[in-house]
């Protein structure tokens, strides 16, 4: 079962959108995540998803949803035109993550990203005496069914944001049913190896 499929990662996303806020959330499925935050937080909601029926399930909750590819229509929005933008389990099956966190950093005066960790202790410990591609919670496929062609690891995804001139406000690793844990950007060595999965609140430095 993926770390996802309990959604873990959207309590932490929910606590972290200050109530009101303007919201894009990018490959927002079926709206789960959008109700949460107008039910909950009042937040002026929008959602980029590519799954015609997801988009279908979203309008029908009443939700700002439209179909589009996070791949190349990030590139119409303006930039600072929301609050917060989210990208929540997506950028390892998109053609160009980097392009993406780019403009949602541009377009969002904060963006938060998740994603599966490929440094995990488990993950590593499957290659070196498996030899094979590992399956985990957060990895549940198996290499040829998985939409995850970009896999990265905490220590990848730091070294990127500082590469790129992003400043991260924040960082938590995930694992399982236990509690996130903070962990300073900088110092992510044990992270890197403990979690699971990783969430990044990032802004324009």
């Amino acid at each position: 079962m993926s770390i996802f499929s309990t959604r873990q990662d959207l309590d932490l996303i929910a606590s972290l959108v200050p109530n009101g806020a303007s919201v894009l959330d990018i490959g927002c499925g079926d709206g789960t995540l959008l109700r949460r935050l107008r039910d909950q937080k009042d937040v002026k909601g929008y959602g980029l998803e590519i799954d015609g029926e997801d988009v279908s399930r979203a309008v029908a909750a009443g939700l700002s949803v439209v179909q589009g590819d996070a791949d190349t229509d990030l590139s119409d929005y303006p930039d600072g035109a929301f609050d917060i933008v989210i990208l929540s389990n997506s950028i390892q099956a998109l053609r160009r993550p980097d392009e993406a966190i780019s403009n949602a950093v541009r377009v969002g005066k904060q963006a938060i990203v998740t994603f599966p960790n490929f440094g995990h202790w488990k993950v590593r410990a499957h290659l070196a005496f498996q030899g094979t591609m590992p399956r985990s919670r957060a990895l549940p496929d198996t290499w040829y069914e998985t939409s995850n062609i970009h896999l990265c690891t905490v220590k990848d995804f730091v070294t990127f944001a500082k590469d790129q001139g992003f400043a991260i406000k924040a960082a938590y690793g995930l694992s399982g049913s236990e509690a996130p844990r903070a962990f300073p950007p900088g110092k992510g060595e044990l992270a890197n190896l403990l979690s699971e999965a990783a969430l990044f609140l990032l802004s324009r430095a």
